[in-house]
């Protein structure tokens, strides 16, 4: 069984096929997955539906809502008993606007890895066009935090500062794509109980279904694809990431 460690259940796209969405998902190995907050309503809406499926949630203000999102979104929910991690939160200097408030970012950043050591929760991480500046971040609190960079589309230099900071690379869609060549030469090279899946539904769908919605049930492409590289069966690379998941998330403590 698999478990996927990041969609947006919450976000409009899903919100007339949810129940279709989480059938299909466990007609195709999917055990549980984290629904993601990303701010706002988003975090409220996510426990809403970990509630009802009996799914996990995490609640945090992603990058891009930093200056316009209040942390007490986060504060709210976090003791939640759906709650496993606190994101997603993190650096994204990837559009133009994002670029102009990276000073919020950073704040917004650090309230979450603070509530994070706080309330003893994994992070669910967002890198975009920002590696270094997230990773001289996380070094200060190394030690004493720990979580998961969401899809992990670096390479092994990357790879390695990350799993060296106590965190886990989260694999998605991008793994399966023709050209993540660095990618997949990376992941043969890490140690494998520091990698979990994730689909990031509905973004990133994973060959054969790149360019369409993404859902949770595709995240077995990801272990298909995994289970290639690291020359395992596909049982295998289930056991390993579902186990992975469990340990990052605290499930069944």
């Amino acid at each position: 069984m698999l478990i996927d460690t990041h969609v947006h259940l919450n976000i409009d796209e899903f919100k007339d096929r949810l129940d279709e969405v989480v059938k299909n998902a466990k007609d195709n190995d999917v055990l549980s997955m984290v629904i993601v907050g990303i701010g706002g309503k988003t975090n409220e809406v996510a426990i809403e539906i970990a509630k009802k499926y009996n799914l996990l949630a995490s609640v945090g203000v992603h990058p891009s809502n930093a200056a316009t999102h209040s942390f007490n979104d986060v504060l709210k929910y976090v003791d939640c008993q759906k709650v496993v991690a606190i994101g997603e939160t993190g650096l994204d200097l990837y559009w133009t606007e994002n670029q102009k408030t990276l000073p919020e970012q950073v704040v917004m950043f650090r309230k979450h890895i603070e509530l994070a050591i706080k309330k003893n929760l994994p992070l669910i991480i967002h890198v975009r066009n920002s590696f270094e500046e997230t990773y001289e971040i996380l070094k200060e609190y190394k030690g004493r935090v720990s979580g998961v960079f969401h899809c992990f589309t670096l390479g092994l230099e990357e790879a390695r500062k990350i799993i060296d900071l106590g965190f886990y690379l989260g694999l998605g869609g991008v793994l399966t794509f023709k050209n993540a060549k660095e990618l997949q030469e990376a992941v043969k090279h890490v140690p494998r109980d520091k990698i979990i899946i994730e689909t990031d539904a509905p973004y990133l769908a994973p060959d054969p279904h790149r360019g369409k919605r993404n859902e949770p049930a595709y995240v077995k492409y990801v272990a298909i694809k995994l289970a290639e590289l690291l020359n395992l069966s596909y049982e295998e690379v289930a056991k390993i990431t579902t186990q992975n998941a469990e340990k990052l998330f605290k499930l069944g403590e």
